[in-house]
């Protein structure tokens, strides 16, 4: 049975809560012609599946797909702009791309269908949050080639909300508009809805007394500290998605109300988890790599994307009662991971020990830089107030303490005046590495 709200509102469709033998056959059913489609139109798939010796004939079971080639990000760069695509580029009707700071941009590209699939998705992964048809969504994730603000935009008037399309930055304006519209769903990157919260604080605007109830945030990794943060400053719930461009764009997973996991769409995605360094599978439970397959995406098929996210599944049942499995908060990605004098660091870490510090404000950049041979962090935070020197100094020296008892690295604080550091109106640029200037 599909469970409503109070109001008739449909919760979950029944693909949410299928028993989980018949979900899996499902996933097989799909997987099948996914793998043939993408081996007889790509020609990297055609070439890695050879190379590997497997084709798709060789899947007979879900525990098959462990035969077949990883696919990583470099594969997108070097299959620059098209190369991945699996239908003619006619059928493309809408291409996304990546900012490409540190190389050529990453291009996905949508059929109609797949846009449709898309669309439905984020209808899903907002209902899942607790919007509901009518409600005014304010959505502040960027347009333009960032997959965030189409993704928000499109799943929310498929889901019949009323959709204020204001994109990232004039903060103040935004906050207006939030209050004179009675917006009651923010759509945005966690670092840039606590960048609103604060300039709210400094306006005078008290948004936790407006219509805003739900967050639904994304596009960024944070910490539980930052989520409560958030919900005492807004005075809302905010709720975790997760997504990526090469995948689909937002709408992968979501938390539900329940706030204890994000339910991946298993219905249109695999998940897998490796162990980053052997990339053996993992056993469900165990931490490591997410590694994601598409099931039905027809422009850009996905077979054992590396995300480089790093995390755990579980398939222990939700109170909300989808079946479908949960990722655990991403805690940290591979490629973000800091080396610190033998230490191993995520910046989450970092975080959760500055976000709710007395005295410290949940601004924060992160600084590796080469002292000698040796990798040394530099952490920048603001105070709360404007103290002065000696004050900052020594609210400094107590951070840096708290730091190494709780994660076991040293490292050198500076704390900064309030609004010193720069705000982010997307995703957040949290760690400057200047160690090969």
């Amino acid at each position: 049975m599909t469970a409503t709200a109070a109001d008739g509102f449909m919760v979950a469709p029944e693909f949410e809560r299928m028993e989980r033998p018949a979900l899996r056959a499902l996933q097989l059913e799909r997987l099948r012609p996914l793998l043939a489609h993408a081996y007889a139109n790509v020609t990297h798939y055609r070439k890695s599946f050879d190379a590997a010796g497997v084709t798709p004939d060789d899947l007979r079971h879900l525990e098959d797909l462990a035969r077949f080639p990883f696919i990583v990000k470099s594969d997108l760069r070097d299959n620059y702009p098209f190369g991945l695509f699996a239908v003619p580029r006619r059928q493309v009707i809408r291409v996304h791309a990546s900012s490409g700071t540190t190389g050529k941009p990453t291009v996905v590209g949508y059929t109609e269908g797949d846009l449709d699939t898309w669309a439905g998705l984020m209808a899903r992964t907002l209902a899942a949050t607790g919007v509901r048809p009518g409600d005014v969504v304010h959505n502040a994730y960027g347009y333009g080639l960032f997959t965030g603000g189409l993704g928000f935009h499109y799943g929310a008037e498929r889901l019949k909300c009323s959709v204020v399309p204001m994109s990232g930055g004039n903060t103040e304006k935004q906050i207006g508009l939030i209050v004179d519209f009675g917006a009651r769903v923010l759509a945005a990157t966690p670092s840039y809805a606590l960048n609103i919260a604060e300039v709210a604080e400094q306006m005078g605007v008290d948004l936790a007394g407006s219509e805003l109830r739900i967050g639904v945030f994304g596009a960024e990794p944070w910490s539980e500290t930052m989520r409560a943060e958030i919900d005492r400053r807004l005075g809302i719930a905010a709720c975790d998605t997760y997504g990526l461009s090469e995948i689909m764009g937002p709408g992968v997973a979501a938390e539900c109300e329940h706030r204890c996991g994000l339910h991946g769409w298993e219905d249109h995605f695999l998940f897998e988890v490796v162990d980053p360094d052997t990339l053996e599978p993992l056993p469900m439970g165990e931490q490591g790599e997410l590694v994601i397959t598409t099931l039905t995406k027809q422009a850009l098929p996905m077979v054992r994307y590396r995300t480089r996210d790093i995390t755990r599944l579980t398939d222990e049942p939700c109170a909300c009662g989808r079946t479908h499995l949960r990722i655990r908060r991403v805690t940290g990605r591979n490629d973000d991971m800091m080396i610190i004098r033998g230490v191993n660091v995520y910046p989450s870490q970092i975080e959760a020990v500055l976000v709710g510090f007395p005295g410290v404000a949940p601004q924060y950049q992160l600084t590796l830089s080469r002292q000698g041979t040796l990798d040394h962090l530099t952490v920048e935070t603001e105070s709360l107030a404007p103290a002065n020197e000696d004050d900052r100094a020594h609210l400094a020296q107590q951070l840096r303490h708290h730091i190494k008892s709780l994660i076991g690295v040293t490292c050198e604080v500076i704390m900064r005046l309030p609004g010193e550091l720069p705000r982010s109106t997307g995703k957040a640029v949290r760690v400057r590495d200047v160690r090969n200037r």
